[in-house]
């Protein structure tokens, strides 16, 4: 017979037979799920941690069971008992096969083999020798749990019978220390819905609802929670804000929980005949809030010279609540001088290893940006302190095609300063300058005419005129004619070169 076999068959009827599910505000948990398990990346975890039965009664966890297949030993589970028995905070824990039951005391240290389950009476007897009036008013109400789609996790549940337990004990100052993302918010929700369906008050006499106010340093955190505790009456809920203050003329009381920050109550316009401001909480008699929740409490209001701490000083008839992940310990800002040490404690670490956290790496990065003292320097004195070979020549297609076109001028002259002059008739043809050609006119007087020879003597070009002509734009040129029979002679390529100088140049 295995472990599910002996469960069902076996354990579950000897705790029915002994009153668990049966007695009215009883329950058996099957499965309980304490811990999510440890994030290990790529989208798995470490093994959870799992309660075969958790025994439930009046709202209140009061033992674990650790069940084991028909043919173990019986102290086979009595290790893995303790341990979830340790997490969950609760005194008792058992270990069965089926065939027998070991209880375990963890206060005590008493264990030993018992006949049967104790009833959930005796249980809760043994667990609350003490009586306590409030304490069992408390365990009346029920959490909210939108139905049993947001139960509370196990540590929430500690976090908040160890304040219910401050309360009914008469403690005014109450700190609880959570990490960032543990619900802190959820468990000041669940602690003022407990007080608020008791009836409890600063009176200890269940004569009206409780008087509840959120105070907290930021405007998000004051909106974030008055969203959380949705599920009040809208009647019940109030959010300060001094632009409804200075619209109606006076502060709001007519709700049951509030919400504002210290820079509310701070502000405040003189009155008659003052002229310093009045605080908006003066406006409130010192007894008016029953429960105060300070959110993030280590941030400026247990500071002692601090004009917050006047707020809470003010309002001292009050229990005090201080949530925290960072409590300080130095200096006047010291939070636990102000609220006493916390009655409960749910560190980073723990967080992690349970699974509700997300593991991290810190990662150290050195940087040389404060090992010199140079200022930095602007663009412009950076380029004047280079040397200009250094300085990339920014250069545009227009510019390029401006220099091509005056390098292919410059060709153009030169292979007409050694080419032959072609003879001309009396009244050479105009012709159509190039672009960058430059307009210059030759006063000296035209050459002496010589005798002209029947024929020009014909010249090969040179291999640099013909790579130069080859280069330069073609032109349509005129039509030759025969020369006349007094033009003059043909030069040399010398001649050429020198007559070519003298030569007027017409655009």
């Amino acid at each position: 017979m295995n472990e599910a076999q002996t469960r069902a068959e076996h354990i579950e009827p000897a705790l029915r037979a002994s009153g668990w599910g049966v007695t009215p505000g009883s329950k058996i948990l099957r499965e309980y799920r304490i811990t999510e398990g440890r994030k290990e990346g790529a989208n798995r975890r470490s093994p959870a941690e799992i309660a075969d039965f958790v025994l439930y009664f009046r709202n209140q966890k009061l033992a674990i069971v650790e069940a084991k297949a028909w043919a173990r030993p019986l102290t086979e589970g009595v290790a893995q008992a303790k341990q979830y028995a340790a997490k969950l905070a609760v005194r008792f824990a058992f270990s069965t096969n089926g065939q027998g039951v070991w209880s375990i005391d963890c206060q005590s240290g008493a264990e030993g083999q018992i006949e049967s389950y104790p009833t959930p009476e005796e249980l809760w007897t043994r667990t609350y020798a003490q009586q306590n009036e409030w304490r069992d008013r408390f365990a009346q109400v029920p959490y909210e749990d939108k139905g049993g789609t947001h139960g509370a996790r196990y540590y929430q549940d500690i976090a908040i019978d160890r304040v219910l337990e401050a309360i009914a004990a008469g403690r005014r100052r109450v700190l609880l220390t959570l990490a960032t993302g543990t619900g802190k918010t959820f468990i000041a929700f669940q602690l003022a819905w407990k007080l608020f369906h008791a009836r409890w008050n600063a009176s200890n006499q269940p004569t009206r609802r409780p008087r509840i106010l959120f105070l907290a340093d930021r405007n998000i955190l004051a909106s974030q929670a008055y969203n959380a505790f949705s599920a009040f009456p809208d009647d019940a809920l109030i959010r300060i804000k001094p632009e409804e203050i200075t619209k109606k003329g006076r502060v709001p009381k007519n709700g049951s929980i509030f919400f504002t920050i210290f820079q509310t109550f701070m502000s405040g316009p003189p009155k008659p005949g003052e002229s310093e401001p009045s605080p908006y909480f003066g406006d409130y008699p010192p007894d008016f809030f029953d429960f105060i929740i300070i959110d993030e409490c280590h941030r400026g209001g247990a500071k002692d010279e601090s004009s917050w701490r006047g707020i809470l000083e003010y309002f001292a008839p009050a229990v005090q609540l201080g949530l925290t992940a960072t409590p300080k310990r130095k200096d006047n800002a010291d939070t636990y001088k102000y609220f006493g040490d916390p009655v409960f404690i749910y560190s980073l670490k723990e967080g992690i290893n349970d699974g509700f956290l997300t593991p991290f790496r810190v990662r150290q990065i050195a940087t040389t940006l404060d090992k010199t003292s140079t200022p930095p320097t602007t663009p412009s004195s950076t380029a004047k302190s280079l040397p200009a070979s250094s300085i990339p020549k920014r250069t545009s297609t227009a510019s390029s095609k401006s220099r091509s076109a005056k390098s292919t001028a410059s060709n153009s002259s030169s292979v007409k300063s050694t080419r032959p002059k072609k003879p001309s008739s009396s009244a050479p043809p105009r012709t159509t300058p190039s672009p960058s050609a430059t307009l210059s006119i030759n006063t000296n007087p035209p050459p002496t005419p010589t005798t002209v020879p029947a024929s020009p003597p014909t010249m090969a070009p040179s291999a640099t005129s013909t790579s130069a002509t080859s280069r330069t734009t073609k032109s349509p040129s005129p039509p030759s004619s025969p020369p006349p029979k007094n033009s003059p002679p043909a030069s040399t390529p010398a001649t050429s070169a020198t007559s070519s100088s003298s030569a007027p140049s017409i655009p």
